[in-house]
């Protein structure tokens, strides 16, 4: 089984400016997401930086991973899909004659993903399962505290009879975290990743589930990694 780890890491960025070169207790942080690749077993030759970036492909570099080309500016902007990087790395690769079965992607704002993690959604994919990925519990459960409006503008329950009165006892509800995607090949090249039709769940605690988007984020990934520590 032949598996790339693919790392996106475009120049832009509104949210948290420069947030994939920016020191995340010591280091870049797409360094971490380098380091648990590595930890999971991924030999550098199956780990790809995708970026448009010269800066961000020299701190990768100087870090001591090559990366083995770089991305396209039409896949770099605001609008560009992830499932568009992804194929532009398999075409790539294909290229030079190397042929992946599985695709795990690991986005560089999910700092307090393990590499246990990762082996762990690895461990539940089976010949058949387009994409393996990791959830935590959604803070909000459409069968007890998300509501929609009506014709009349009036609220009513998102999903069920309304008559689940404690949380606990409603259906769980997921949410995907965006540490880990571990995809079929095979599957990419049919269809994108919103439409395959066998997913699994990987389920992480919220504590590790944080998704770096705003300043906050940043800080409380910082805070609770330092708990951990």
């Amino acid at each position: 089984m032949k598996i790339l780890y693919l790392i996106p890491a475009r120049g832009g960025s509104k949210g948290i400016p420069g947030k994939n070169i920016k020191p995340f207790l010591g280091k870049p942080l797409i360094c971490h997401a380098i380091d648990q690749a590595r930890e999971a077993g991924a030999d550098d030759c199956d780990i790809c930086v995708s970026t448009d970036s010269d800066e961000i492909r020299r701190t990768v570099e100087d870090y001591g991973l090559k990366v083995p080309f770089m991305r396209p500016g039409h896949l770099a902007t605001d609008t560009a899909g992830t499932y568009e990087v992804i194929l532009h790395a398999l075409d790539r690769y294909e290229e030079r004659g190397m042929h992946y079965d599985l695709v795990v992607l690991l986005q560089t704002t999910s700092p307090l993903r393990r590499a246990s993690d990762i082996t762990g959604a690895l461990r539940l994919w089976t010949p058949g399962t387009d994409m393996v990925v990791s959830v935590c519990e959604a803070a909000t459960n459409p069968y007890y505290n998300a509501f929609e409006t009506d014709a009349q503008g009036n609220l009513h329950i998102s999903k069920g009879d309304g008559h689940y009165t404690r949380r606990q006892d409603a259906p769980k509800v997921w949410e995907y975290n965006g540490a880990v995607y571990v995809m079929n090949t095979d599957s990419l090249r049919k269809m994108p990743m919103s439409q395959f039709p066998v997913r699994r769940p990987f389920v992480m605690p919220a504590d590790r589930s944080v998704d770096l988007d705003t300043p906050s984020d940043w800080s409380r990934a910082e805070m609770l990694a330092q708990q951990c520590r």
